[in-house]
């Protein structure tokens, strides 16, 4: 269940302005999506500001480090959609240039043909497609027709030939199996991972390698022909997941070669190669048992570096940099005496270091790893660099903070120091005021120190009172580090006068192992007593009610809420829970990751044998609705299948027939997020509306 900050942004930015369907073809006599004017008079955050910021992702260094490529999403309310335009300036920051115009959100953008052309991916004739326009964004065409479209390409080095991933069919429905049924639309499943967060299994990703001349795609080989895997992995997978050799004579790929219940029960990926001329392929991490993904061959060739947890089935354990000579011998771990996950990296031009990005104490920053297991930590400040590339000397990144949405920063690899060349948010920003987040270390229950985050409102002043929110993270295995969110957005909350307090309790990666592994089996025990902690801490405070508190939280921060529901002792005013799970009895059968629900919550709950288990159901929720005595909003999607709606509308049912006052708002077209524009507009009124009406 858990997933990066940065997966999650770049998951929402392309469910906002990803490329068309042949049926979702955008209609072009509606106004282009751009930038929004919008005044914000009174200088504070509100549902309309926040969904009229720029959302900034995907930067990319031309290959002579001069100019930057990266794309920004804009939204219009009023569509209720989003459109993504590609924008590129100097690495100095001068002459940025818009060089799309368009409604089709042109999305896996790359300099080709020496930095003299880009190719994307676009769906303005239909299906997404593989484009090219010159780097002025003329002489747009399109390279490639693949039935059914494209969803990633990735060029080789010499730009002769393209890996690109597409959907091939997978499942058979009722109408398959019974050609007399045209019209019959059930689904026949007679085995597990049969679904995603919000989408059932019926096609699965194969990677494709095809020719290209310069002006056409040719038609493409499936590597993976008559295998029944998915590669990338759903549901996040992507072009991070391939690397060419430096020759092009080779093809890395990630995949867990599993099917129905071994898949769901497994996290166990591999790296393996793919050679063109012998159309042969081998795996080079066979015998590591967690996930091993992302795999990057070193410019000279000589090395293959990737990511790679220890233990099959727990998705959250220490994400390391392995790294092996270029056909997959001599591993080793580059990360073993750095207590902190890697989530990303890039190779030095000259193959000796490796950059990477990684979270310590709840910040994230970009990092320089030896290969003897030298690190040096390049930037600092109280920010999360969420993306990055290099190219020689030079770097860029997008950099954001609890302050300040996602924009691109040129990086000087030596000093650290970062100079904004992007401002796409700029003329939002210089009209707020905005609060401010400070960390604070707060003792635990078992005398351990907790970083915690508070936010106060802008205009702060420390003689008034005023009401608190306790926010719960979701994961549980994520980081409360400086994101900026579009839904649980810290701002819009200051900027209603309330005091945040964001606690990195038990469980959180960027502390160490030992920290973040504490929660495991543990579910109600210790991460509850450091929520309990920090709002204790905060509510001494002079400048806080401690009559007019309230907790908030999705995900697993919804299961933390429903739980603090029945424990709370009345600490707590009022209660919002998105997308919690409220019956863990019913999670462990309703999610499709099952390797997930066997790690976190111990095993099944039938296992009466299991102590670690049966400890984990006898914290549900639900277990506890006796003690329920507070106002509560719960919200949910009906696509998400991770967490199933019907948790929420037993935490609301529950909390009706209780006689507490409750509210439910749910969403039938959204999954375990909120991506629509006016959805998300709607979740801020009511999600203010109910507090306001029990805190204020």
């Amino acid at each position: 269940m858990n997933k990066s900050i940065g997966t999650i942004i770049m998951a929402t930015s392309v469910l906002l302005g990803g490329c068309t369907s042949e049926k979702e073809k955008p209609e072009t006599t509606a106004p282009l999506i751009g930038r929004a004017e919008i005044n914000v008079p009174d200088g504070r955050m509100n549902p309309e500001v926040l969904y009229s910021m720029a959302r900034v992702s995907d930067v990319k260094l031309s290959p002579d480090g001069t100019k930057v490529l990266y794309g920004v999403t804009f939204i219009s309310i009023e569509q209720n959609k989003g459109n993504r335009e590609l924008f590129v300036v100097n690495t100095d920051g001068s002459n940025k240039k818009q060089i799309t115009h368009t409604p089709y959100s042109e999305q896996n953008a790359v300099w080709i043909n020496g930095g003299k052309e880009i190719a994307f991916l676009s769906g303005e004739e239909g299906s997404s497609q593989i484009w090219i326009m010159d780097a002025e964004g003329n002489n747009r065409r399109r390279v490639s027709n693949h039935e059914g479209g494209i969803n990633g390409f990735l060029f080789s080095p010499d730009e002769s030939k393209v890996l690109f991933y597409a959907d091939i069919k997978y499942s058979k429905r009722a109408s398959d199996l019974y050609p007399d049924l045209p019209k019959a639309t059930g689904r026949v499943v007679d085995d597990l991972m049969y679904k995603h967060w919000d989408e059932w299994v019926e096609t699965i990703p194969h990677p494709f390698i095809a020719s290209f001349d310069g002006k056409t795609v040719g038609e493409g080989l499936d590597i993976m022909a008559g295998e029944p895997y998915e590669c990338p992995m759903k549901p996040f997978g992507g072009v991070d997941d391939f690397s060419w050799s430096p020759d092009g004579s080779r093809l890395a790929y990630t995949c867990r070669k599993k099917t129905g219940l071994e898949y769901s029960v497994s996290t166990n990926s591999d790296i393996y190669i793919y050679d063109l001329e012998k159309k042969s392929t081998y795996n080079i991490t066979e015998g590591m048992m967690g996930y091993d993904t992302h795999p990057q061959f070193s410019p000279d060739g000589t090395y293959i570096a990737w990511l790679s947890q220890e233990r099959d089935g727990y998705e959250a354990d220490k994400m390391r940099l392995f790294v092996a000579s270029a056909w997959g011998e001599k591993k080793g771990d580059l990360t073993s005496d750095f207590d902190y996950n890697v989530d990303a990296f890039q190779w030095s031009d000259d193959s000796k270091s490796i950059y990477a990005i990684s979270c310590k104490e709840a910040v994230t920053h970009i990092w320089e790893i030896g290969l003897r297991k030298q690190i040096r930590q390049i930037t600092t400040g109280q920010y999360d660099y969420v993306d990055m590339d290099a190219v020689g000397d030079k770097m860029v990144a997008i950099r954001q903070s609890m302050e300040s949405p996602s924009e691109v920063f040129a990086i000087n690899t030596t000093t650290g120091e970062a100079t904004e060349i992007s401002f796409e948010n700029k003329a939002i920003m210089d009209q707020m005021k905005i609060g401010k987040s400070v960390p604070r270390w707060i003792k635990t229950t078992d005398g351990k120190e907790m970083l915690t985050w508070v936010i106060y409102p802008p205009d702060f002043d420390p003689n008034k009172k005023y009401p608190a929110l306790l926010y719960c993270q979701g994961g549980p295995q994520s980081t409360v580090s400086q994101y900026w969110s579009f839904r649980w957005n810290f701002q819009i909350m200051a900027a209603n006068d309330y005091i945040i307090v964001a606690p990195n309790r038990r469980g959180l990666p960027g502390f160490g192992q030992e920290w973040l592994e504490q929660i495991s089996g543990d579910y109600g025990g210790q991460n509850m007593k450091d929520y309990f902690s920090a709002i204790d801490a905060l509510s001494k405070e002079p400048y806080v009610d401690e009559n007019r508190l309230g907790a908030v939280g999705a995900s697993y921060g919804g299961f933390s809420v429903y739980w603090l529901a029945g424990h709370h002792q009345k600490r707590f005013k009022a209660f919002v829970a998105h997308a919690g799970i409220f019956n863990l009895e019913q999670q462990y059968l309703e999610t499709e990751e099952m390797w997930f629900a066997n790690w976190d919550m111990g095993g099944a709950y039938w296992d009466k044998s299991n102590a670690v288990a049966q400890k984990t159901f006898a914290n549900s929720p639900h277990l506890f609705v006796d003690k329920w005595d507070t106002p509560i909003l719960v919200t949910h999607g009906e696509l998400d299948y991770r967490i199933l709606a019907s948790q929420g509308m037993s935490a609301f049912n529950a909390a009706k027939l209780k006689g507490i006052p409750a509210e439910m708002l749910v969403y039938p077209d959204e999954n375990h997020w909120i991506a629509q524009p006016q959805n998300g507009v709607l979740f801020q009124r009511v999600f203010f509306n109910w507090l306001d009406r029990w805190l204020k």
